[in-house]
């Protein structure tokens, strides 16, 4: 082999070195923009879904801001409420007022029935059908004041409870027996043991009654 040979052999051999190691950088040099190119997109992706989170987050504030009444609603609502209160306390305050008023005198009421109760049965009749004068005169003595007396409690608001022929009812009457008449219909008063009373359209005292029941 001659000298020119040997000399061109090794020339060769470094120029394909050369161009395989070219290769191999120009091989890593693209991958590497691609890896850039893909950590970029990655970065934009991230920044975008940072950005929508960020719009959505003040578009629920925005919305929860609208739904929240201002400081100037809420003053306005406490004070319609205030405005109620006073309004429902007034009312009460005027209805215990008048109860006060209607029902003032139940107590002295309560104690004077039982006066009314003796005055009626001293007034039986008895002491009119007799024929002594004296007596009739003071029968009519005693049933004037009787009527006076009827007439200061009617002004002062109480009134009698129709019970002789009423139907019973519970409300205003106290059954403590029934009986058999043809006088009354059935679940009519058919007697009354004492009479019952009201107060300005409260029971005081119920009538106490006997109730017809027919079998």
């Amino acid at each position: 082999m001659s000298e020119e040979k040997k000399n061109n052999i090794p020339i060769e051999d470094g120029n394909e070195a050369e161009e395989k190691a070219g290769k191999e950088a120009a091989e890593e040099a693209e991958e590497k923009a691609e890896a850039e190119e893909t950590e970029d997109k990655g970065a934009e992706a991230s920044e975008e879904s940072k950005e929508k989170a960020e719009e959505q987050a003040e578009d629920a504030a925005g919305e929860k801001k609208e739904d929240e009444p201002s400081a100037e609603e809420q003053e306005s609502e406490r004070y319609m409420r205030l405005m109620a209160e006073f309004q429902n306390f007034k009312r009460r305050a005027a209805k215990e007022k008048t109860d006060i008023h209607a029902f003032a005198n139940e107590r002295i009421v309560n104690d004077l029935l039982p006066v009314l109760d003796n005055f009626e049965r001293a007034l039986g009749g008895e002491a009119e059908a007799s024929e002594n004068e004296e007596l009739k005169n003071y029968a009519k003595g005693m049933q004037l004041i009787f009527e006076q007396l009827k007439a200061a409690l009617e002004k002062a608001g109480v009134k009698e409870i129709e019970a002789l022929g009423e139907d019973f009812d519970p409300n205003v009457h106290n059954a403590v027996m029934t009986e058999q008449t043809e006088e009354y219909e059935d679940g009519k008063v058919s007697k009354v043991m004492q009479k019952g009373y009201k107060l300005n359209d409260k029971v005081v005292r119920p009538s106490m009654v006997a109730v017809n029941k027919k079998s």
